[in-house]
């Protein structure tokens, strides 16, 4: 069973569920460790004082705010856990909104939640409520020396716990506006039509990482001392036409489609051949069965009846 990360309450008016919460996602991608050139030995960092000359142990080290040039006030572990903030133990529920109303931009990190195993009954009501009603749960949450906005939404049979980065978090002005564009009634058309011809429910088992893949077979090359065929360079775009690229794009999309349907509705009557030779096969291995079993009936019988009339005769 994982570690929670998080103990505390869920609080929604006067009802008060114990949780524990559970981080939902991991990072898959492939760990380096830097080495040394000349001889592939590990590199190691310290912790340096400049002042002291000399390196500093863990045990040694406070967290200090840097007020001014080389001035810092020093806060220790106490002052953290002396902060006066309710959300480092319960997650107070403030509102309930609809999911389509919050930006993606503003979701961070997910977390599974469970209860307490006297709290399963409100808490089960609490998901139910959620998913009737079809809403997120609104509320702050305090991680790691943070407190986090947080939205609390029922999935897959538990309670997951989406932490929310606040409005001066979000970049808003980082990218300048694009300049004013004429749009084409034609080319609007044939855009949402290539969007129509895309649209298809999110699967993301059907979604795979092919830059870990590729990396990972490198490394196993090199590990067995093979050769490494590399990607050829990506071809340089050409400027094209924009209508005939989304005419060309359609155009595939279709074949494609009609490709598609077209190895389906020839699978399918092999499927049904396939399933009526099995039912024919299954039919007569079930009359073999049957003619085996009676014979061997017969014969169980016919041995019965010797034996008793060797009985009568004795």
């Amino acid at each position: 069973m994982a570690r929670s990360i998080w103990n505390g309450m869920i609080s929604f008016g006067m009802v008060s569920i114990p949780v524990k919460m559970f981080s939902a996602t991991e990072s898959k991608d492939i760990s380096f460790n830097q080495v040394h050139k000349k001889c592939e030995t590990r590199i190691r960092y310290q912790k340096f004082c400049p002042h002291c000359e000399g390196t500093v142990e863990q045990d040694e080290i406070e967290r200090g705010y840097e007020f001014a040039k080389g001035q810092y006030v020093i806060l220790n572990d106490e002052d953290f856990e002396q902060l006066p903030l309710p959300s480092k133990h319960t997650i107070e529920v403030s509102a309930f909104v609809k999911l389509d109303e919050i930006d993606p931009i503003y979701f961070e990190k997910s977390y599974y939640v469970e209860p307490d195993e006297a709290a399963t009954r409100p808490f089960v009501l609490f998901m139910r409520a959620l998913t009737d009603m079809d809403m997120l749960a609104i509320g702050t949450v305090t991680l790691r020396n943070k407190e986090r906005l947080c939205s609390l939404r029922a999935m897959g049979g538990t309670l997951v716990i989406t932490t929310l980065l606040y409005p001066d978090e979000i970049r808003i002005s980082a990218v300048e506006p694009l300049p004013n564009v004429k749009i084409n009634e034609k080319e609007l058309q044939m855009a949402t039509h290539l969007v129509e011809l895309m649209e298809q429910d999110f699967d993301p088992e059907q979604y795979k990482d092919h830059y870990r893949e590729a990396l990972r077979k490198v490394i196993e090359a090199k590990l067995e001392g093979k050769e490494i065929v590399y990607a050829d360079e990506a071809p340089k775009g050409k400027v094209v036409d924009l209508m005939d690229a989304l005419r060309a794009s359609v155009d595939n999309l279709r074949l494609a489609r009609e490709s598609t349907e077209v190895q389906e509705s020839e699978a399918r009557p092999r499927a049904r051949k396939a399933a009526t030779t099995s039912a024919g096969t299954e039919k007569v291995a079930n009359r073999s069965t049957a003619a085996r079993t009676k014979s061997a009936e017969k014969s169980t019988a016919s041995a019965t009846g010797s034996r008793g009339r060797k009985k009568k005769s004795a």
